[in-house]
């Protein structure tokens, strides 16, 4: 008998373990080559597992074991034949009638005991709850006791005598069940870098606000023409993915992490996109976004967000990156302080577009408003650069024709 074993394989660089998420198939089940059996999560990402042989499987592994690169997971017979079509179940036989049982005498009822006499374990109040009950004119035998074998606490003495003082006692409606789930892998990870991030950098939050008047303003008039021409929408991610590769350019040390006593500089715009999926938050990155144009921005993002959704992303998707984008907006969010994602030293977190009376110009006029936010690592970015990162932002979105279109929107848009 020919059996292979199928082990875990490595879903990227220092990744050492994963846990089996789901299993696909079930013991004993005829799977084919390539087909997928499992879904497993790693600390970055959720990866299918596909059958490497045709075969009969054997399970080596429950969902939710935690289990090594490199172990076994499962046995595939692939000796064993396939199974032929599916048959239609034999029809049941008919059930027998069971005979009547003959008439089983009566049972006598057993004496009960006597009663036994009250302590603190089988219903007698506490001290403390006596002497409520007492001072209240309450007799015990007609409070019902929450403590270990219906012992009345305090609480209950004091509850039992609201009805006595002339008022309605509170009582809990409703289910009151609780439901205990193990954390995934990814969750797991996850809960641990942001606290590392929270112990280990000297993180500040620094705010602002932008008018979204002219990028309301070119994707109504382009939207349409946009979308024929490159067979994506014109959303804000463009806008703001362009507006921080340059804010980024003016402000290296805003791009830059820190390794050990070293300052890294890139000399490149890897932007991390905050996607949300099924499995929590994900940030595939845009490589090398200073070079895209607006549509390949809106394309790439479109793309990698259908990969998140359906759990198709690759751990090297979401490697790296110099800088992360964050849009809390789409939830609702007004203001925020997002939390950086390690080794970035900064993170821009968008908001939620609100009409707001502005002044202009000694006017006031109502526009559509976001407060943005930028939360760095002061370890190695200043307040100075911080806040003017924040500003180069706020005007190229404040004024994208001139500072991100070139001062031509047609071409800057690509049309």
């Amino acid at each position: 008998m020919s059996v292979l074993e199928m082990k875990v394989p490595s879903p990227g660089e220092s990744i050492t373990e994963v846990e089996i998420a789901t299993w696909l198939v079930k013991d004993g089940d005829y799977v084919e080559k390539d087909q997928p059996i499992a879904e497993v999560d790693s600390d970055k990402a959720t990866l299918e597992l596909p059958a490497e042989q045709s075969g009969v499987i054997t399970l080596k592994a429950e969902e939710g074991d935690v289990v090594q690169v490199g172990q076994v997971v499962c046995l595939i017979d692939m000796d064993a034949a396939k199974p032929a079509g599916s048959t239609a179940p034999a029809a049941e036989a008919p059930k027998q009638e069971e005979a009547p049982k003959a008439a089983e005498p009566a049972k006598q009822e057993a004496p009960k005991p006597a009663a036994a006499p009250q302590t603190y374990a089988t219903g007698a109040p506490s001290p403390a709850a006596k002497k409520i009950l007492d001072e209240k004119g309450i007799d015990a035998s007609q409070v019902s006791g929450s403590g270990r074998d219906g012992r009345i606490s305090k609480s209950d003495a004091e509850l039992a005598a609201v009805p006595a003082l002339g008022g309605n006692p509170i009582t809990a409606t409703g289910s009151r069940s609780t439901t205990t789930t193990k954390l995934s892998v990814l969750r797991r990870k996850i809960a641990q870098r942001l606290v590392s991030v929270k112990n280990e950098t000297a993180m500040l939050t620094t705010f602002n606000e932008v008018d979204m008047s002219e990028i309301f303003r070119l994707r109504k008039q382009y939207k349409e023409e946009f979308a024929q021409r490159h067979g994506v929408g014109l959303g804000f991610m463009s806008f703001f993915t362009k507006a921080v590769t340059r804010a980024l350019q003016m402000y290296p040390d805003v791009n830059a992490s820190i390794d050990g006593d070293f300052k890294v500089n890139y000399d490149f715009c890897d932007i991390s996109i905050a996607v949300s999926g099924p499995k929590g938050l994900m940030v595939p990155v845009l490589r090398n976004a200073e070079n895209m144009s607006f549509a390949n921005v809106e394309g790439n993002i479109k793309d990698l967000a259908i990969k998140v959704r359906d759990g198709k992303i690759t751990v090297d998707e979401m490697t790296g990156g110099t800088f992360t984008i964050t849009n809390g907006g789409t939830f609702g969010s007004m203001l925020s302080t997002p939390i950086i994602n390690p080794p970035q030293s900064a993170i821009l977190g968008m908001h939620n577009i609100i009409q707001r009376p502005v002044a202009v110009d000694g006017q006031v006029v109502i526009r559509p408003m976001m407060y943005v936010a930028m939360s760095y690592d002061h370890r190695i970015i200043d307040g100075k650069e911080s806040v003017g990162f924040l500003v180069a932002v706020k005007e190229g979105i404040d004024n994208p024709v001139e500072i991100l279109l070139g001062g031509d929107e047609r071409k800057g848009l690509g049309l």
